[in-house]
């Protein structure tokens, strides 16, 4: 009788997690700025999370935003943490959750050997989702993409 109780409760446990990953628990809108970038310039990806209502996003074990390789933009780093970021950490009812109502803003420059023409910047944003009224949580990540242009004219830096 345990065994089967045993079972159950696994399946239980499985049926709920592949239903919370079929919904978007975090839906990543991004965008660069400025859209058309010349070589050498400054830009920004600005992302803008939305979370489905009743979860949040916790701090630890990890919050990473990465970025699939791109011959066109360079980046400080290939993946940013929410520490990195300086997202700011809430907390209701002894819970800590991530402040997300705000884009996030990662800073680039278009490599000096980008390709004049369109391009798309694909990456995911990796959480842990938490719904306390349900009482899981729940590892997972959402793929983001923006495109933009780069032209074939360079931008000198300022001395």
């Amino acid at each position: 009788m345990k065994k089967l109780i045993f079972l159950c409760l696994i399946f239980f446990t499985f049926s709920l997690l592949n239903l919370a990953e079929e919904e978007d628990l975090l839906k990543g809108n991004s965008s660069i700025n400025p859209k058309r970038l010349s070589r050498g310039q400054e830009g920004k990806v600005v992302i803008k999370l939305t979370i489905k209502k009743g979860i949040t996003i916790k701090p630890q074990p990890s919050f990473i935003i990465e970025f699939y390789p791109s011959e066109e933009l360079v980046f400080p780093k290939n993946f940013f943490t929410a520490s990195d970021l300086e997202i700011e950490i809430l907390e209701e009812d002894g819970e800590e959750y991530l402040d997300l109502k705000d884009p996030i803003e990662i800073p680039f420059t278009v490599s000096l050997e980008a390709k004049r023409g369109s391009h798309v910047l694909e990456g995911k944003v990796k959480y842990f989702a938490f719904s306390k009224e349900e009482g899981w949580c729940l590892k997972s990540s959402s793929k983001f993409r923006a495109s933009f242009y780069t032209r074939s004219t360079i931008v000198k830096k300022k001395l």
